[in-house]
């Protein structure tokens, strides 16, 4: 498979931190180019969580973009949409099972022994990181840094998407370094969140990796 290089990620916390609402996020990151979303709900998922979740996912569907739940298996088998896990998740040879063969399953690794473990899982994707430190995730594994990407790169068999304080000022390094995708959240929200300052800074990245 091929993946947009920018791997977008809807953190619910972060939107929940500046008040703005997840759906009306995902539409404007939508309407300034992403190809791909990642629904990340790390707490209680709520009734009302769901419908977030839910009408994130018919805005993929319009506009032709990848959908991705965040750890929940039976999330995505109710949304019909691909699926991440993470290392205390869904052990992948589960979670494809659940899925079936056709719909897209990523994994997260944090150093050689989880990559080169990771490469024998019927999975469509890796995840690799963190490659900067990140304030998003709680309890992060040590950071991996550039030179141990591109030391693991040639060992992949498929698309690879580099995560951890990836930001505009450092993602073209980390995708010079081998990485097919840079998975990004907190550099996707502007200091001040709205509809046309979401569009223009997911059109900043776009035009980013394009150059």
């Amino acid at each position: 498979m091929v993946l947009p290089k920018i791997y977008a990620i809807l953190d619910t916390e972060s939107l929940a931190r500046r008040a703005y609402p997840v759906v009306t996020a995902a539409e404007a990151m939508l309407k300034g180019g992403a190809r791909i979303l990642q629904f990340r709900h790390k707490g209680h998922f709520s009734r009302a969580v769901f419908e977030q979740a839910e009408g994130v996912a018919e805005l993929c569907r319009r506009a032709g973009a990848l959908f991705i739940v965040n750890d929940r298996a039976d999330i995505a088998l109710l949304l019909d949409a691909g699926l991440h896990v993470g290392q205390e998740d869904l052990p992948p040879q589960d979670a494809r099972g659940l899925l079936g063969p056709d719909r897209i399953l990523g994994f997260s690794t944090h150093n050689l022994m989880q990559f080169t473990a990771a490469l024998q899982e019927p999975v469509d994707y890796l995840a690799f990181g963190p490659i900067f430190p990140t304030s998003t995730k709680r309890n992060a594994d040590s950071v991996v840094g550039l030179e141990e990407l591109r030391r693991l790169r040639p060992l992949a068999d498929r698309p690879l998407v580099a995560i951890g304080g990836i930001r505009r000022a450092n993602a073209l390094e980390v995708l010079a370094a081998g990485a097919d995708a840079v998975a990004v959240i907190q550099d996707l929200l502007a200091e001040t969140c709205t509809f046309e300052t979401l569009r223009a800074r997911m059109e900043e990245w776009q035009q980013l990796v394009r150059a």
